[in-house]
């Protein structure tokens, strides 16, 4: 696997001027930027693997929705047992494009599929649904509707695992989580012009619900039972049972 290129985005001037996309720019940097920017990324991929292993069933598909680079996608590929399709859903042609290079020697058949998940993609057979820092990403108007999408499409004791980035309704430990987060930047060597243009690139793109709404929308969407399995500050990870 080719070395990580560093993650320099927001070091140029014209980076605070537009929003956050999923670009060429951010593309190429991307498995930098999120390892650096994400609290514990490495471990909450390795509990993803190691629940979507339990959950996914021969002759079923598993998908990944945002699978960007297909980081999550080759590590369920090492994981999974035989006879499992892996399909991976993203909007960005120039992740896939990373993708599709990362994933050339997968021992599952992978689909790549370049489409936006909010204009009705079906989800079928599934036994697992992987959506690692995605759902924060889409308009609030079309989550419960995708989600429910996905329960419709997943087979009987299928599993949903999300990872979100959250707010806290307590608005002073809501503060001090921001504030330990960016902290966690600072100690990954990302500037305070760094912190600053990324925030205000994201502020209109990504928003983030509190646990209680996430739980509530994946009730809504029919799943049968959801439970926490990771919490850092502001950032956690759901596994949901339909």
């Amino acid at each position: 696997m080719t070395e990580k290129t560093k993650d320099q985005v927001f070091t140029l001037p014209d980076s605070a001027l537009s929003d956050f996309r999923f670009d060429e720019k951010v593309a190429n940097v991307f498995d930098d930027m999120v390892s650096r920017s994400v609290p514990f990324y490495n471990e909450m991929q390795r509990m993803t693997c190691e629940m979507a292993a339990d959950f996914a069933e021969s002759g079923t598909n598993l998908y990944d929705i945002g699978c960007s680079t297909g980081t999550t996608l080759l590590a369920l590929d090492q994981v999974v047992r035989p006879g499992v399709k892996l399909i991976g859903l993203d909007n960005s042609p120039e992740m896939l494009e990373k993708a599709k290079l990362k994933l050339a020697n997968a021992e599952h058949e992978v689909e790549l599929l370049c489409k936006d998940v909010n204009e009705g993609s079906s989800f079928e057979n599934a036994s697992v649904v992987t959506m690692l820092l995605t759902l924060q990403f889409m308009r609030p108007l079309y989550r419960e509707r995708l989600l429910q999408r996905i329960c419709q499409g997943m087979n009987h004791n299928g599993c949903l695992i999300l990872i979100e980035k959250l707010v806290v309704s307590d608005s002073l430990l809501n503060r001090f989580f921001i504030d330990y987060y960016y902290e966690h930047k600072r100690r990954s060597g990302y500037s305070e012009v760094e912190i600053t243009r990324k925030r205000e690139a994201l502020e209109n793109v990504l928003v983030p619900y509190r646990v209680e709404e996430n739980l509530e929308l994946l009730k809504q969407a029919g799943f049968r039972s959801s439970e926490v399995f990771f919490r850092w500050y502001n950032f956690c990870g759901i596994i949901a049972v339909k």
